[in-house]
């Protein structure tokens, strides 16, 4: 019996253990005036995740298009850098909070998604690009 309990204690210990190993990101909700200082501030990486053709009506500078719904998106966010900072948008915030997921269980360390996503950033008069 002593063996058995012995076991299960290892085994626990084990699988706690393992479970640690995995770095936690850091993932944060950011307001458009928060998202401007941060890319003044930070060497970040701004992805929209819409879909080209919303990209090409307007999109954030300096800002790269991997959409969301594209069936390579999985591949095509691994070619970013991990141990950079990421911020996230899309139109209004839902898409980019699903990709969240999605970057932290590839192992990104640090998250920003744009709170209301590129509509809350024009309403706040911030500067958009226009492809010519």
């Amino acid at each position: 019996m002593r063996k058995i309990g012995l076991l299960i204690a290892v085994v626990g210990v084990m699988f706690c253990t393992s479970c640690k190993n995995k770095e936690a990101s850091e993932i944060k909700l950011v307001s458009a005036e928060e998202m401007q200082t941060i890319i003044e501030i930070e060497d970040v990486q701004l992805v929209d995740v819409r879909t080209p053709e919303e990209y090409k009506s307007g999109y954030i500078s300096n800002s790269q298009n991997i959409d969301f719904r594209s069936p390579t998106f999985d591949n095509d966010i691994l070619k970013l850098d991990k141990t950079k900072p990421v911020i996230l948008y899309c139109k209004s915030g839902g898409r980019s909070s699903q990709c969240v997921s999605k970057l932290e269980d590839a192992g990104f360390v640090k998250i920003y998604d744009l709170d209301g996503g590129i509509t809350k950033w024009k309403f706040n008069g911030f500067e958009i690009k226009t492809v010519q």
